[in-house]
């Protein structure tokens, strides 16, 4: 599932072409996607501007010159795919090709967006497991989706203090934990796998008997890794340039995701990846340098 950074990379791919522009043509091909559309769906958006689009947490959300926001989510295989009338950027793009995605199929071609200026906008979901709303703007925060999520990762109200009041007396490892929407927004398996790695940090280990000197580093190495995976992400969606709309992928750059039995990367360690399942998830980490 798509996580924080490459939701970031989505965001920042739609935005030259979705902000400022009006959406003249809005087609929803079916009823549904994870829950049906709206019944004004299409009809609030055609002729909307769309002034600003923002992420919170894994969420898109593009803030219309009208009452309401359009609030997107990926879901698991959700994906957007740019087209110029004109051809220009050689063809298609797709902002945010993540691990193991699939080239889109155009029988889940699901919503189309154009915009003033001739762009389509195109929302793929083979499994629509993602969603589609309409929010009040005025109310946007106290929405079920948003009220009872955590500060930004990346913004200055995540720090240690507030990693070790939810950390405090907890006998679940840290990456159950970072994985809680209501202690941290946005973050996902496999940036928690990787920054937990990076602090040396066991996700097994109670959260509660971290030592509090550590807690800091883990906040810089979330921060620190998941600021590469967007500029990583980002770093080709300045124009559309490549055909096929490839990216910098992170994924290039994991250190224990997907790299069971590989040699850990950390400096100074011997020790080898491991695979085990926690929650139901994969969970990849180096049982040497990871206490």
């Amino acid at each position: 599932m798509p996580e924080l950074p490459e939701v970031e990379t989505v965001r920042g791919g739609l935005a030259p072409v979705l902000e400022g522009r009006r959406l003249v043509r809005v087609e929803a091909r079916r009823p549904d996607l994870r829950f049906p559309f709206p019944g004004n769906f299409v009809q609030v958006l055609t002729g909307a501007t769309v002034v600003r689009l923002e992420r919170r947490a894994k969420y898109l959300m593009a803030r219309l010159d009208r009452e309401d926001t359009l609030v997107m989510h990926l879901g698991m295989s959700g994906r957007f795919e740019i087209s110029r009338p004109d051809g220009s950027g050689g063809g298609a793009a797709r902002p945010g090709d993540f691990h193991y995605a699939p080239a889109p199929d155009p029988k889940h071609a699901h919503v189309v967006f154009e915009t003033d200026e001739g762009v389509r906008v195109t929302y793929y979901d083979p499994r629509r497991f993602g969603y589609m709303a309409l929010v009040n703007t005025a109310t946007l925060e106290l929405h079920p989706w948003f009220a009872a999520l955590g500060p930004e990762p990346l913004s200055e109200a995540f720090d240690a203090a507030r990693l070790k009041a939810a950390f405090k007396g907890r006998k679940q490892g840290p990456k159950t934990l970072l994985l809680d929407q209501r202690i941290v927004a946005g973050l996902g398996n496999i940036y928690v796998c990787e920054a937990l790695h990076r602090a040396r940090i066991s996700p097994f280990k109670p959260a509660g008997k971290i030592p509090a000197t550590k807690l800091g580093p883990l906040v810089e190495a979330i921060r620190d890794v998941l600021a590469e995976a967007i500029r990583a992400g980002g770093s080709t969606l300045r124009d559309y340039a490549q055909a096929d709309g490839a990216l910098g992928y992170f994924q290039h750059s994991f250190r224990v995701y997907d790299r069971e039995g590989r040699p850990c990367p950390n400096t100074g360690c011997h020790g080898v990846i491991h695979r085990q399942v926690q929650a139901g998830r994969s969970t990849f980490y180096c049982p040497v340098c990871q206490k």
